[in-house]
């Protein structure tokens, strides 16, 4: 009788260590996700990933069976991007990451301004990367370096560049906070980070939500990786330039 019994209370102190430790469990898991960086909800919209970042739903990438897209000849005229390049304030020594670079459509563009510089072409899509190839063999361009990166790293040297930018591309990142931690790693001192994005504030740009971003969400954004906001211009047709600083 005494041994069924201590098998008994065994068995219940068992249970209740069980149960405990299942409620430390719970406890935690919610402490993670409550400190979680990311959010995912089933209910989101068709145009995005079902992600959320800092209260905003990341955008489905683009992909490089779309390549034509950015190689239009309208975009001169509705992006303006040689006058975004001039604003820039290039160096003729300076080391550029085009990050998203897609067809090298902007990398290119920035390499002219640059000749004893560098451009860092970046881009996730090995298929993008091979038209960058292409076309820095074809016109016979030498400072246009082709980065193979991942969906949290950019793959670029620490200490190395001394600006970033993202042309329509950083609202695609389905890891922004791991990409911006590294991009902050490879500035050089008083480095920069561009975000060229559709102005959201705008709800008559013709352009998809998701695809577009407001001042006040970037700076939300960057602010999380050490970034500070210096300046906005807005005299392109439907793009902001935010350009930031660190801290």
């Amino acid at each position: 009788m005494t041994n069924i019994f201590n098998r008994f209370a065994l068995i219940v102190c068992i249970f209740f260590s069980c149960v405990l430790l299942s409620a430390c469990g719970i406890v935690a898991a919610t402490a993670t996700d409550t400190n979680a960086i990311y959010q995912n909800k089933a209910l989101h919209s068709p145009d995005g990933i079902g992600k959320f970042y800092q209260g905003r739903e990341i955008a489905k990438v683009m992909g490089h069976t779309e390549a034509l897209w950015l190689e239009r000849p309208s975009r001169e005229v509705e992006e303006q991007p040689q006058k975004l390049v001039d604003a820039l304030n290039l160096q003729p020594t300076d080391v550029i990451a085009d990050i998203g670079a897609g067809t090298g459509y902007l990398s290119f563009k920035i390499a002219k301004k640059i000749p004893l510089g560098k451009v860092f072409a970046v881009d996730i899509q090995p298929e993008m990367l091979d038209i960058i190839e292409f076309l820095k063999q074809e016109n016979n361009i030498t400072n246009v370096e082709p980065i193979l990166g991942t969906i949290n790293n950019p793959n670029l040297p620490e200490n190395s560049i001394d600006l970033a930018i993202m042309v329509d591309a950083y609202h695609e990142l389905s890891h922004p906070y791991e990409v911006m931690e590294k991009i902050v790693k490879a500035l050089k001192p008083n480095g920069r980070v561009v975000l060229v994005e559709y102005r959201r504030e705008n709800p008559f740009i013709a352009i998809k939500a998701l695809h577009k971003m407001t001042q006040k969400q970037a700076i939300k954004e960057m602010s999380a990786v050490g970034l500070q906001w210096l300046k906005t211009k807005s005299f392109l047709p439907s793009q902001h330039i935010i350009i930031f600083g660190e801290s």
